[in-house]
């Protein structure tokens, strides 16, 4: 099976990697992931909209599964192909621009990646992408750390 960038199994088929369609809690958006990573960055998201911005106002712009290849590369797949990534707010954070969050909202979100094995497109060098958020961690120790945070897969 293909892999994405962070090594997670990706298909053109979301049924071949199990992405479900989850709503992100205390909002009314759906992201599609992968179901093995759905509590880590379903729990993200809630604490996105809680701790740093709402989500679920303005223009739909919060999204996970899409399967192609990265953006601006010729080689390698997204890791959105492998459903273990999500943009949030990505128009008010749109590829590109750096410095979209706050300080303040960068410290939190330290702390929420941290929390959750989770690597933010605002931490990158060679290209700004502060919408974005992946897993940094394998498969196996997503599962660890979901049983290890006692969370559970959100319907």
């Amino acid at each position: 099976m293909e892999k994405s960038q962070n090594g997670w199994p990706a298909s053109k088929d979301p049924e071949a990697i199990k992405v479900g369609s989850y709503v992100v809690p205390g909002t009314k958006i759906k992201l599609r992931v992968a179901q093995r990573c759905a509590p880590l960055l379903i729990a993200f998201a809630a604490e996105f909209h809680d701790r740093v911005e709402p989500i679920d106002e303005g223009s739909l712009d919060d999204w996970g599964f899409n399967y192609r290849p990265i953006r601006g590369q010729t080689t390698g797949l997204s890791n959105h192909s492998s459903a273990s990534a999500i943009d949030l707010n990505s128009s008010k954070h749109p590829l590109g621009k750096r410095n979209t969050f706050t300080a303040s909202q960068r410290d939190v979100l330290d702390e929420l990646c941290a929390k959750y094995k989770i690597k933010g497109g605002y931490t990158f060098i060679k290209r700004a992408d502060d919408m974005h958020f992946e897993m940094a961690c394998s498969p196996s120790e997503a599962t660890a750390h979901i049983k290890a945070l006692k969370l559970e897969v959100p319907q």
